[in-house]
């Protein structure tokens, strides 16, 4: 690399260990002083399964939809509203900070439903577009440091491995609720709601709406009530990931917990996700809705993240929001896009069926049924990391140490070899 000199003796900064370093000949080389980080475990563990030689390989890690040949594929509608969207555009200057207005409006109707409309004539809920879901749950990270900085954010245990450092980063700080009980494969609600009821009044709650990450154990209508009850009494805030709307048991019904929470308390966050059910991975779509007690209140909340994004990205992206407005505002696109949408959503579930199933029948050491109870692309194998490296080293199954699997990484031409190899292992 380039190297800066001077006459002068120099200081050299440690960025690794933050401290000042004297360079005796003046010569000034900044990265030489970072310590190379480790690969992040699931990143890492497919550049691993890349290089692995073996035939039958099975990669159960990587965190994306799949089709039954093993391709994340761009959707049929999103490839129509793409070139409509292109034919139609006259310029390539910035949107609004804001984001597109018709993605703004279609994402707020399909995250709360005819709520969204109710919540509109008191300008209490504003949207705000972000670069993917992690820019949403960041920024408004942000806001809530700014409402009350170093304040408490709740998380569940377990939950998605970014969550901590996108709400960390921002200043917040985190404590852990009990969710989910890994030899029983079951919520641990009344334990939930037991550590709920000590958070104090302002404390945020950060809840995953539907196909929980990484259990894919989700809540019931009747849980979702109960909590809502809880975050209002207590004047807790939810603070809810939507990062899977579509992809567990449907547009509607995935979104109750959401709804609820919109109809009970008077303050909510919401970050979602496009880049599963719009399968926009790669074009990072996200968007923030804050829902506040007044309008007023609301469209501070809106300024503090549109400052938080001037600071961070500065101007939304544009292209895929353009495209998910385009579908959302379009009935014909709509309903082309609902059920492209349920097919995925069809894939994953009559997936667990027959690895439940399978798994049953091919050994009696452990129960798989509840895998069939679950919701998602994700759940925990529950076995052990031994297991786990045997199934990679042996088989070529690749699958997370805490032994969780994408099911949508499964398919016709690999699940009889993914049953038998699992039943072997924990036989």
């Amino acid at each position: 690399m380039r190297r800066f000199t001077t006459d002068a003796p120099l200081l050299l900064i440690n960025v690794s260990l933050g401290r000042l370093i004297q360079s005796p000949d003046g010569d000034l080389s900044m990265f030489d002083h970072l310590d190379l980080l480790p690969a992040d475990p699931i990143l890492g563990l497919s550049q691993v399964f890349a290089k692995d030689n073996c035939t039958d390989k099975v990669n159960l890690s990587v965190g994306v939809y799949q089709d039954d040949n093993g391709n994340t594929p761009v959707l049929d509608i999103v490839r129509r509203a793409q070139q409509i969207m292109l034919d139609e555009q006259t310029s390539k200057a910035y949107i609004a900070q804001a984001g597109d207005a018709g993605f703004l409006s279609g994402m707020s109707e399909l995250v709360l439903g005819p709520i969204a409309a109710l919540l509109a004539t008191d300008n209490r809920v504003a949207t705000v577009q972000t670069p993917g879901g992690c820019g949403a749950v960041r920024i408004a990270s942000e806001v809530l440091n700014k409402c009350n900085p170093g304040g408490k954010v709740w998380i569940s245990t377990p939950t998605w491995a970014n969550h901590q450092p996108l709400v960390t980063s921002a200043g917040l700080t985190i404590a852990e609720y009990p969710y989910y009980d890994r030899n029983t494969k079951t919520i641990l609600f009344d334990d939930m709601m037991a550590a709920l009821r000590q958070a104090s009044r302002g404390d945020v709650i950060l809840l995953h709406a539907c196909c929980h990450n990484p259990t894919g154990a989700d809540l019931s209508p009747s849980q979702w009530d109960s909590l809502a009850d809880l975050c209002k009494e207590n004047g807790l805030l939810p603070f809810i990931d939507f990062a899977y709307q579509g992809f567990g048991q449907g547009l509607q019904d995935d979104a109750y917990g959401v709804r609820k929470m919109a109809q009970k308390v008077e303050e909510l966050v919401i970050a979602a996700s496009c880049s599963k059910n719009f399968g926009l991975y790669r074009e990072r779509v996200g968007a923030m809705i804050f829902i506040g007690s007044t309008g007023t209140a609301t469209a501070a909340a809106k300024s503090h993240a549109l400052s938080e994004a001037r600071r961070s990205y500065t101007m939304a992206p544009y292209h895929g929001a353009g495209i998910v407005g385009y579908i959302l505002n379009n009935a014909e696109l709509r309903t082309d896009w609902e059920t492209e949408l349920a097919n995925m959503r069809g894939r994953i579930n009559g997936m667990r069926k027959r690895l439940c199933i399978g798994l049953n029948q091919a050994q009696s050491s452990t129960d798989f049924s509840f895998i069939g109870n679950q919701w998602g692309m994700f759940s925990f194998l529950g076995i052990t990391v031994e297991q786990v490296l045997e199934l990679r080293s042996k088989y070529g199954i690749y699958i997370l140490e805490s032994s969780r699997i994408n099911v949508a990484g499964i398919s016709d031409s690999n699940i009889d070899y993914v049953v038998e190899k699992i039943a072997q292992t924990v036989s």
